[in-house]
């Protein structure tokens, strides 16, 4: 076994032994610029034990890892807490070469490993506050189911209170840094917020049934060691306090996005003036034109915005395309638990009734319009603009009286 990789110990007898993907662009349909990590754990109790795997093609690196500590062969137990194949791709080969005593997943984990590899794999199914003896150890199960998949799960080690939370509290990051408090704090703020806001926003109502289920269950970790990127290990209250209030749906009272898109610079113009109408009211605005704006980007800053406001120029009677896509995408998120406020605005040439099915589709989003849509056939003159600005004071308002 080649020895070029080696394992790390993250605490006392635990070993990080996955991969760091430094090559990683895009992750479920978002950009990934700082690559990512697939976390693997070692735990060297009296029952040796495998927490998690990699992608397929980091297989050879995962046992060189392990092989840093143990010849793989020694592992008594691996424990699949989510079989999405970024964390599973590698499990049939590792099975292989380690012949384990037993092989533990979620019931629906169990289902969709067999789904995935159509192969005997031997798996036991576990259930939510089943317990592992390792000999001298304990890991204690935690189904999550939709955290973010429906066989995720949870495990917790007795021994330094060590919580394996798979996808929960991670974020797309490579580096050699194994502890988030090495981190800029701000860079780990955002990537946190940016991978909840792309994964788990859509089921914010199963992150908050996990805080429950670990209260019930006692869990109390000192560290948390997600699958993607840095571990946690001082402050807690942090991580924990964030996915609290994303997963409650709490808003920034004072936070407005102004999401556009522009073909002859019309609707631009509008934006820059809504901009500066929403800033002289005293908003916190974030403006987001589509030429230059990721999806992730978009979904990051409307986790927490309280006022959407969406501009489109007209193509062909319809949105324009890159505004259709990103709702797409944002409206797949959930958005609107609980509903937040909302308002329209675009330059159209032969006819403006598209705004009024943008309206509609807002409002299915969970987004209430709280005014017409502010529109301008063509290009908007002084007295447009004078108008366009006002219109945003006005939002101000409504938004300063709606609480």
């Amino acid at each position: 076994m080649s020895s070029s990789f080696r394992a790390r110990e993250v605490c006392d007898k635990v070993y990080a032994v996955g991969a760091i993907d430094w090559e990683l662009a895009e992750f479920h349909g978002y950009h990934t610029p700082h690559g990512t990590t697939y976390n693997a754990y070692l735990i060297l109790a009296d029952k040796i034990t495998l927490i998690d795997t990699v992608k397929a093609k980091y297989t050879d690196e995962l046992l060189a890892r392990i092989s840093s500590v143990i010849h793989p062969s020694r592992i008594d137990y691996i424990v699949s807490n989510h079989s999405e194949l970024d964390h599973s791709g590698a499990l049939p080969k590792i099975i292989e070469a380690v012949q384990p005593e037993a092989v533990y997943a979620s019931p629906k984990g169990v289902q969709a490993l067999e789904r995935h590899f159509h192969d005997d794999l031997k798996l036991n199914a576990v259930k939510d506050g089943d317990k592992l003896s390792l000999g001298n150890m304990e890991l204690t199960f935690q189904l999550t189911s939709m955290v973010h998949w429906p066989d995720s799960m949870f495990s917790f080690l007795d021994h330094g209170k060590v919580l394996f939370s798979n996808d929960a509290f991670g974020m797309h990051v490579a580096s050699s840094k194994l502890w988030a408090d090495e981190h800029d704090p701000g860079h780990v703020a955002a990537e946190l917020k940016n991978y909840y806001a792309n994964i788990l926003w859509l089921t914010s109502r199963a992150v908050q049934k996990v805080f429950k289920g670990m209260d019930k269950a006692e869990i109390e970790p000192s560290i948390i060691l997600p699958d993607h990127g840095p571990g946690w290990r001082n402050n807690l209250e942090k991580p924990l306090g964030l996915y609290k209030d994303w997963s409650e749906g709490k808003k920034d009272p004072n936070k407005a996005v102004i999401l556009f898109d522009t073909m002859w610079g019309s609707t631009a113009l509008m934006a820059r003036v809504i901009a500066d109408g929403l800033i002289e009211g005293g908003m916190d605005v974030q403006v987001l034109p589509l030429a230059k704006t990721e999806r992730a980007k978009v979904a990051l800053e409307c986790l927490d915005a309280s006022l959407l406001i969406v501009g489109s120029p007209t193509l062909n009677g319809g949105l324009f395309p890159t505004i259709a896509d990103v709702l797409t995408y944002i409206s797949g998120l959930n958005p609107g638990k609980p509903r937040i406020k909302g308002a329209v605005f675009g330059s159209y040439g032969w006819s403006g009734s598209v705004y009024k099915k943008l309206v509609a589709q807002l409002d299915d989003m969970g987004v209430d319009v709280i005014d017409d849509p502010q529109t301008t056939q063509y290009v908007p003159n002084s007295d447009d603009l004078d108008g366009i600005r006002e219109y945003a004071l006005n939002l101000v308002k409504q938004m300063r009286e709606n609480g």
